[in-house]
């Protein structure tokens, strides 16, 4: 934040609050670890899109060499209608993702080989990710300019499509229509929670690093508001073309579509493609989907990616701005992060992709930044000056309304969630029956605390090392840079001091 250099990430919150970088830190973690689990997302929805040119798709009959004698196709998995179907009988394209595209084995105590087939387009998203965003945000922004609006395109496409569908209002009924008796339920609104910071990106220095491109007279408060308004339209309308095609599938199979609706990986590559094999023209709107998933991750990718190389590159400028230098890094990053995460793409890949994403990525590390973030913004750099700067930047004073979210509300509401999520801890389990060894539950809060310990860990290492007796520390650890640039009101106040002085000095 200045308005004279560009700054954002770690290097803000060592400029505005000096005993607050460590949530820089450990926000730049969770990214990373969001990548990694992103563009393993990215490589199964690639490989599901070479699929989906073929003559007739793999997830939409029993017919192929990797289904067992339980698969059972969705004609006859109506038990009304069929009585003889066994009831553990499994579709298509569950087994087309577990048997075909995962080859997944019993646990994470069997890894197994590398899927050679994911691995190739895992290098081929690494590939494209590389090349997209080597240049800096210049490069990246003219590939979002399509990556970020033709989503919206095939996002419309599926949309109508999914409305003229037998069934779809009894998916929007569905979708929109709530459970009286869960919405007393905290669990639900902790989800929901969770899945705003997730959605906006809060808490781990995207949009900070971002803004930071920005000029400095941007109309953030603007800008925020879109962000909400675009977010938030895109989840909803997304959830009308989810839940109509998901109704059409219920209603086909003659199923409540409770039984049909899934969540996490299962909604993109399980419900979904089942849902799309039993339309007209499956193949067609099977390419929509998938390229719909791809473009969309693709942005978050980079948005991960930009954002982790911008704060490196801000703590070490002398080094890194040199001409190829970043490319250089960018590269060693990427393989780094490649090589890492190849033990996602072995037979047992999916068990250690969850164990990331379950504790690694969850809602409780973020929002244990959330309250920190929060209280160092609202307390230490102080709510006050915040207005001023906001006000020096847009020419507008903010609403009271957010001092209070800043230094209350926000950390407040973080807190007892956070608290709530923790008190109501359930062990991570893979399709509810496989239950992980001890070993790996370990392994996962050591994830975990790689992010949340930094916070505490490099305040209390900044405050053993600095100068001075203890009181002098703290007091430097949270008072801002005084190299900071000045406000239009600060440079008013210093020039009516110095009239005054002289007036002082005159008399």
């Amino acid at each position: 934040m200045g308005q004279y250099t560009r700054e954002g990430g770690i290097t803000s919150w060592r400029r505005l609050c000096p005993l607050a970088e460590g949530i820089g830190y450990a926000g730049q973690m969770i990214l990373l670890y969001s990548c990694m689990c992103y563009i393993i997302i990215l490589a199964w929805a690639l490989l599901y899109l070479f699929f989906s040119f073929s003559s007739e798709l793999p997830w939409a009959s029993c017919d192929n060499t990797w289904n067992t004698d339980n698969c059972v196709d969705g004609a006859a998995r109506n038990l009304t209608v069929n009585r003889t179907t066994p009831m553990n009988s499994t579709s298509p394209a569950t087994e087309f993702w577990e048997r075909r595209v995962l080859s997944l084995s019993g646990g994470i105590e069997q890894m197994g080989h590398i899927n050679l087939e994911l691995l190739l387009c895992l290098i081929v998203m690494w590939i494209t990710c590389y090349f997209c965003i080597w240049k800096g945000v210049k490069s990246t922004g003219k590939v979002v300019y399509f990556t970020a609006t033709f989503p919206y395109a095939m996002l419309l496409v599926l949309l109508i499509r999914g409305l003229t569908l037998p069934g779809a209002l009894q998916g929007i009924m569905f979708y929109l229509y709530p459970e009286p008796a869960r919405l007393s339920d905290p669990q639900v609104w902790m989800e929901a929670g969770a899945q705003i910071f997730f959605s906006y990106s809060l808490s781990v220095g995207s949009l900070t690093v971002l803004g930071s491109y920005n000029k400095y007279n941007n109309n953030c408060y603007r800008d925020s508001l879109w962000l909400c308004l675009l977010n938030s339209g895109t989840s909803l309308v997304a959830g009308f073309a989810v839940f109509s095609v998901l109704g059409f599938m219920a209603h086909q199979q003659g199923a409540p579509i409770e039984e049909v609706a899934e969540s996490g990986p299962g909604l993109a590559f399980i419900a979904y493609p089942q849902a799309v094999a039993m339309m007209p023209l499956p193949q067609l709107w099977a390419v929509c989907f998938f390229i719909m998933i791809i473009l969309l991750g693709l942005d978050t990718q980079f948005v991960g990616m930009e954002v982790v190389m911008t704060s490196v590159m801000d703590l070490f400028p002398t080094v890194l701005r040199k001409t190829g230098r970043r490319e250089m890094f960018l590269l060693i990053f990427c393989l780094i992060c490649f090589f890492g995460q190849l033990v996602m793409v072995t037979e047992g890949g999916m068990y250690v992709f969850q164990l990331f994403d379950y504790y690694a990525c969850n809602g409780a590390c973020v929002l244990f930044l959330s309250v920190f973030e929060s209280l160092a913004m609202g307390w230490t750099f102080g709510a006050e000056r915040m207005f001023d700067i906001i006000e020096d930047m847009t020419k507008t004073r903010p609403n009271y309304i957010f001092m209070l979210c800043w230094k209350y509300f926000t950390p407040l509401v973080s807190l007892v969630s956070l608290v709530y999520s923790l008190v109501e801890y359930q062990p991570l389990t893979f399709n509810r029956w496989y239950v992980y060894p001890d070993w790996a539950y370990a392994l996962g809060w050591l994830l975990a605390l790689s992010t949340i310990l930094l916070v505490p860990g490099w305040a209390l290492g900044r405050l053993f090392t600095g100068k001075g007796n203890l009181k002098q520390r703290w007091r430097h650890l949270c008072s801002p840079d005084k190299n900071l640039p000045l406000t239009c009101k600060q440079h008013t106040q210093m020039q009516q001091m110095m009239r005054t002085t002289e007036m002082e000095d005159l008399i």
